[in-house]
């Protein structure tokens, strides 16, 4: 391995590690009402900026709200993050999200997303498994802007709708990961 390569491989390493070190503690909120704040303000931001998902908001029984998820990896990575769970206009829950990635990667970045739960049978799993792994329970469907192009409320047929938005940093590869979230205590 030449010296350049060496050097720019060590300079993602340590770039993906101070970001990853700095962003984890402000991936954790101060507080319960610092969270509340974060995901209030955060799903107020997506509905300004994606009329679909206002739409599909509307519609949800309940809604998962993680403002600020953050994520950072050199073949191995990790993301985590903490939200609420929103019934009825007021929070009711606080989870964390917790991913573990494993492949070809670099980088370090940011982003919040929001899981809509459309029907009782969604919420009551994520209640009584104590959380859900995503890719097991309900179905969830990752949307993007081509498929918000397609869905329309009258199109809505699955059990959950997720939304990445407010993406900051790099994060480049191919991996494996999986996700987890998990109730906690506020």
């Amino acid at each position: 391995m030449t010296n350049l390569k060496r050097f720019m491989l060590a300079a993602v390493f340590a770039a993906a590690t101070s970001v990853s070190l700095g962003a984890v503690q402000s991936a954790h909120a101060a507080t319960a009402e610092d969270l509340n704040k974060e995901a209030a303000h955060a799903l107020d931001k997506l509905y300004e900026t994606n009329a679909v998902a206002k739409d599909i908001g509307e519609q949800a029984q309940a809604i998962l709200v993680f403002p600020n998820i953050v994520k950072a990896g050199l073949v191995f990575g990790g993301a985590y993050g903490e939200g609420v769970l929103n019934e009825n206009g007021e929070v009711q829950r606080y989870y964390n999200s917790v991913t573990g990635s494993w492949g070809l990667q670099a980088g370090a970045q940011s982003y919040g997303y929001a899981v809509f739960l459309m029907n009782d049978e969604a919420v009551n799993y994520l209640k009584e498994s104590h959380g859900l792994e995503i890719g097991v329970g309900p179905t969830v469907v990752v949307v993007d802007e081509g498929a918000a192009k397609n869905l329309s409320t009258s199109t809505l047929k699955e059990d959950a709708y997720a939304f990445i938005f407010d993406q900051k940093g790099l994060m480049a590869g191919v991996s494996i990961e999986g996700t987890k979230i998990t109730e906690i205590k506020r």
